[in-house]
């Protein structure tokens, strides 16, 4: 009924949302029974997010200004409100058996934790966060604890017990800038936070200590153990010798059998650096909020050994953390900043994009760079396909899907380029 703002599949894949943010309105179909619809109106309280439940029955909105939650039934046409939610699109987490919810949050200057039933909504349970300003919440893969972690002004991570315990509270430091990434390992044994002071750390399930701690350093000596691929150009080579030339175009190849045109074509590839190396390096302004500087991207491989990282004030620089043998695996230097990077999510291989026409690949066997056959198509994000064997690569304007050969299944696997 007016120009789509969000959409998203439910997760069985029966329904479809379109959230019409400025009418404020939305409305959903069935792709089973397609003269089922579905519209929400919220009138003047407004709608500034709406996603599904995970038994794709139940839509959440949240109105403007967090003045409610509101979670609307498709099968009795029933809502329930929550009041005060803490943020319009955070700060809602569901446990991996879709049968619980955890909202935050915010009355009387304080922020607390809502436990809802996914199958009645009723509340649980609530209680108290000790935070300044919470900025979002998490459940464990396991559905055993919640993590909690404060604004950005202050370093503090909070574990809680779904009945409300703090079971570990941890601080790296008390002045500066604190938290700025937090992801769950897959197998939900460890917690990776990445922060404003340029550091990684890594906590255990068992005890909650943090058990790693790694530097992203700009200078990189020896003894270093990791791979350093550094992305260069490498001109087209053409084999001339047993051409026969005339002398009109003789007058155009210099010395080095260039041609000497305006336009010069490139490729380009991983060329594998020696210890000592200096990664480059951008000091952020010290007078604009949100410095560009700390671990800004953080995400696990599919296996739980891998985690990838990118420190924001170093946006080429890309980090393979080994957690099995707690050191650095391998340094991607890229020639533009780095716009995204993704696991494949049945092997560990990860793939990156910096909005140039090629696709980086990295495996624990190598790196290689690969060129899309497509004219002017400059990769900008990509996203992974449930199963691994495609990834979807995005432009501006126009989209295309790579086809993956799956990876062997054994240590010695052949390197990609």
């Amino acid at each position: 009924m007016d120009k789509i703002s969000y959409i998203e599949w439910a997760l069985d894949s029966e329904y479809i949302l379109c959230g019409l943010y400025k009418r404020p309105m939305v409305q959903a179909w069935s792709l089973t029974q397609p003269e089922w619809t579905c519209k929400i109106d919220e009138g003047c309280a407004g709608i500034a997010y709406a996603r599904w439940s995970p038994d794709s029955r139940h839509i959440l909105t949240t109105s403007d200004f967090q003045l409610r939650l509101t979670v609307w039934s498709l099968l009795n046409t029933a809502c329930v409100h929550v009041q005060w939610p803490k943020h319009a699109s955070k700060g809602v987490s569901f446990t991996q058996d879709g049968k619980f919810a955890a909202i935050c949050t915010r009355r009387d200057c304080k922020d607390y934790i809502n436990l809802l039933s996914c199958h009645s909504w009723d509340i649980m349970g609530v209680f108290a966060v000790d935070t300044i300003d919470l900025a979002d919440i998490e459940w464990s893969p396991d559905d055993s604890a919640i993590v909690a972690w404060d604004c950005s002004l202050e370093y503090k991570i909070l574990i809680y017990s779904p009945d409300g315990r703090c079971l570990f509270k941890y601080q790296a430091y008390e002045s500066g800038l604190g938290v700025k990434t937090v992801a769950w390992s897959p197998c939900g044994q460890f917690l990776a936070v990445g922060s404003y002071d340029q550091m990684l750390r890594v906590l255990n399930h068992l005890t909650w200590k943090t058990f790693a701690e790694f530097m992203h350093i700009p200078s990189v000596r020896g003894p270093c153990s990791a791979a350093i691929f550094k992305e260069v150009d490498e001109p087209w080579q053409l084999d001339m010798s047993e051409l026969s030339l005339n002398d009109d175009f003789s007058q155009n190849i210099d010395g080095n059998g260039t041609q000497n045109t305006p336009e010069t074509h490139f490729s380009v590839r991983y060329k594998v650096m020696d210890v000592p190396v200096n990664l480059p390096f951008q000091k952020p302004a010290l007078d604009k909020p949100n410095p560009k500087q700390g671990v800004g991207l953080l995400s696990w491989s599919s296996d739980s050994q891998y985690v990838v990282t990118r420190n924001d004030s170093m946006p080429t620089v890309l980090w393979i953390w080994d957690i099995c043998h707690l050191d650095l695996a391998a340094i991607l230097v890229q020639k533009e900043p780095i716009r995204a990077a993704a696991w494949d999510p049945s092997s560990p291989r990860l793939v990156l994009c910096t909005s140039s026409p090629y696709l980086y690949i990295w495996t624990p066997s190598g790196a290689c760079c690969v060129s899309v056959p497509l004219p002017d198509f400059s990769v900008s994000d990509l996203k992974w396909n449930s199963d691994g064997s495609c990834v979807l690569l995005k432009d501006k304007e126009a989209f295309c899907c790579a086809s993956v050969p799956i990876l062997p299944d054994s240590d010695d696997e052949s390197s990609e380029g």
